[in-house]
């Protein structure tokens, strides 16, 4: 998986003319989870906005102002680990993780196709798990009633949704990745030349 936009696996054909229908719905979907990876990374940069200018009130308020605060400090916790989150498939959609490339840059293109399928896999069983249990507490915080428990006392179902809807959108996109390589022979002979 090359996890970028640019190294994507592309149509022998331009335009994508003469494809199988196989080929044009895994295409159509690829694009359709990179769309919603980009639209969740803006919001995930709206959120860390407004994360920092809550922070910025916070400080003119408690400082400045000498009052005290009840909602900044949960808000920047909760709208900041929000945009991480949310952003982390865009992250995975550009490339943009930290990787260790020493070994894959060395080997062959199929034991570094292989091996780099075998680390999507291990990260989409990950992710699945992660989005199961998310989706399983943030339905518990939501039928329980749950609050945060702090002066503000917000409820907390909607600090655990950016988790389900990040763990949602990371599966699929990864999905997308693994979908991108289709022919392992085209990848082969595509990095021989």
């Amino acid at each position: 998986m090359s996890h970028s936009t640019s190294g994507h696996a592309q149509s022998t054909h331009p335009g994508g003319h003469g494809q199988s229908r196989e080929c044009r719905l895994i295409n159509a979907y690829c694009r359709l989870m990179d769309r919603l990876s980009i639209a969740a990374a803006v919001l995930a940069a709206t959120l860390l906005g407004l994360g920092v200018l809550a922070v910025c009130h916070m400080i003119f308020v408690r400082y400045i102002l000498g009052a005290s605060t009840s909602w900044q400090t949960e808000f920047c916790v909760f709208s900041i680990s929000a945009a991480m989150l949310l952003g982390a498939p865009y992250v995975l959609l550009t490339g943009g993780h930290v990787a260790v490339t020493a070994l894959p840059d060395i080997l062959p293109p199929l034991p570094r196709f292989v091996m780099n399928l075998i680390a999507s896999l291990v990260g989409l069983g990950f992710c699945i798990a992660l989005a199961y249990g998310a989706w399983r507490y943030l339905l518990e915080a939501w039928h329980a009633g749950w609050t945060t428990g702090t002066v503000w006392n917000p409820p907390l179902w909607p600090a655990l949704l950016p988790i389900a809807l990040g763990a949602t959108l990371l599966v699929t996109q990864y999905l997308a990745e693994i979908a991108r390589v289709r022919l392992l022979p085209s990848i082969t002979d595509k990095e021989a030349r």
